[in-house]
């Protein structure tokens, strides 16, 4: 018989003894390798096997990391679904609903796996459920680049940048203080730094007085009983002394990067705007809160500092319009809390075609899992713009083994298989989460305006 005979025999009315033939006949085996799908003839398909959080709280920032178990012995993935002040709720997302959902499952299947989980809950795009599937998906990806020997950014297109640019945290009390804060992170090499200055008597976000002044004056707050008090017109009037200050200082050669926090009216946020263009930022962050989106476009009229939103942002519903109208021009979503690495791509996706480059939020409630998917994802994408943070203290090296090196204002991929990162269960476990309330920062949710009124962070 000629080869495709044997072939649609074996497909048609002799399927049924195909495998016994098969087993029988070595010229038919080797035909039948020849003829079949690669995919038929790769790796062996996977499953899952389990799938569990680690609570851990390195330099006392809450952590939920996701491990899924194979059944290959030994093989597993890590991910990120961090939801600091919900922690507990994304570990009951986890635990009680997609891992029975998603045990058996194949494990490359990742887009599946991700669009089934979406719509597994019928009141979808939350942040639980987002964070939840966030590191789900992120411990997949792992697993699929450490089965192909390979970094996870090869998975992803490859390396179009040896590593990426990152901007440095600087802040002060005062314009002198933040000013040595600022040669501080330019005697380590970066080209990019945020400053945040205190405004004096009020709970700023971002400098050295949030802190003290939210942490301590937090107990029995309420509408009649305002403790930390927040005045954005003091604040406005603050920020463009500021940058005077520090281009006056430090010249223009540094990229100068400032955190709005969406604590503005829109009049505010423009005028601020405005202000600042002949301070040439490398960005300003959130200036208005997600539930203001439209005023984007207000802005974007009347100035060309250039904008940067998207860290409180859950779903691409709330990204489109703001990027297909190129009404931003980085976007700063935490891909802790979209979804993971598989809505992150997407994301990125689109912002090249519209102009939009990425600075994915990297606080210190981003894991270093988080930090190294988003790392492949930068590295593999050519819209990338700045990546935020990357210092990671030797608490945290400790728990997670193979962080991301910073090196002269740059974040290195270690080259290790998958995210290249393991994380050591007995380590996490000398830091867990206290016995007790309080569960969460309640730093946020506290912070309220003279009237009483609280803030919207």
């Amino acid at each position: 018989m000629e080869r495709r005979e044997v072939l649609r025999w074996l497909t048609t009315g002799g399927a049924t003894a195909g495998p016994m033939l098969l087993s029988r006949a070595g010229p038919l085996a080797s035909l039948w390798a020849q003829e079949s799908p690669s995919s038929m003839r790769g790796l062996p398909s996977l499953k899952i096997k389990d799938i569990n959080t680690i609570l851990t709280q390195p330099n006392e920032m809450r952590l939920v990391i996701v491990k899924v178990s194979t059944t290959e012995p030994g093989l597993h993935g890590w991910g990120c679904a961090t939801f600091t002040q919900r922690a507990y709720v994304v570990q009951t997302a986890v635990e009680k609903y997609l891992r029975p959902f998603l045990i058996g499952r194949n494990v490359d299947e990742i887009e599946d796996i991700w669009q089934s989980s979406y719509v597994s809950s019928y009141w979808r795009n939350g942040p639980s459920l987002f964070n939840a599937m966030s590191g789900v998906d992120m411990a997949l990806w792992d697993i699929k680049a450490k089965r192909a020997n390979m970094p996870l950014y090869q998975l992803l297109g490859g390396k179009c940048r040896f590593a990426a640019s990152c901007y440095y945290h600087a802040s002060g009390r005062d314009f002198s203080e933040l000013e040595e804060s600022v040669r501080k992170g330019m005697e380590l090499g970066y080209r990019h730094v945020r400053v945040q200055a205190a405004v004096p008597g009020l709970a700023s976000y971002g400098s050295a007085s949030i802190d003290s002044s939210a942490r301590n004056e937090t107990e029995n707050a309420g509408p009649t009983d305002p403790k930390a008090i927040w005045d954005s017109a003091p604040y406005v009037r603050m920020v463009p002394k500021m940058f005077e200050y520090l281009r006056s200082k430090i010249g223009d050669e540094l990229e100068l990067l400032h955190d709005v926090h969406e604590r503005v009216s829109l009049n505010e946020g423009i005028n601020l705007c405005k202000q600042l263009e002949k301070y040439r930022l490398f960005f300003l962050e959130d200036p208005f809160p997600p539930e203001e989106n439209d005023h984007f476009r207000l802005l974007r009229q009347q100035c060309a500092t250039p904008i940067a939103m998207g860290e409180l942002f859950n779903s691409l519903h709330e990204h489109v319009p703001l990027i297909s109208n190129r009404l931003i021009d980085y976007v700063r979503t935490h891909i802790s809390q979209i979804g993971g690495l598989s809505m992150a791509r997407k994301i990125a996706i689109l912002c090249e075609f519209f102009g939009v480059k990425t600075a994915w939020h990297g606080p210190a409630d981003a894991s270093p899992v988080a930090h190294a998917a988003q790392l492949a994802l930068e590295l593999a994408s050519y819209n990338f713009g700045i990546h935020e943070g990357g210092h990671f203290p030797p608490e945290t090296r400790e728990v997670f083994k193979g962080c991301p090196e910073t090196r002269n204002g740059y974040l290195y991929a270690n080259e290790a298989p998958g995210h290249g990162i393991e994380v050591d269960e007995k380590v996490a476990a000398k830091f867990p989460f206290p016995a007790g309330p309080p569960h969460f920062d309640y730093r946020w949710g506290t912070v309220r305006r003279r009237d009483g009124t609280v803030i919207r962070p």
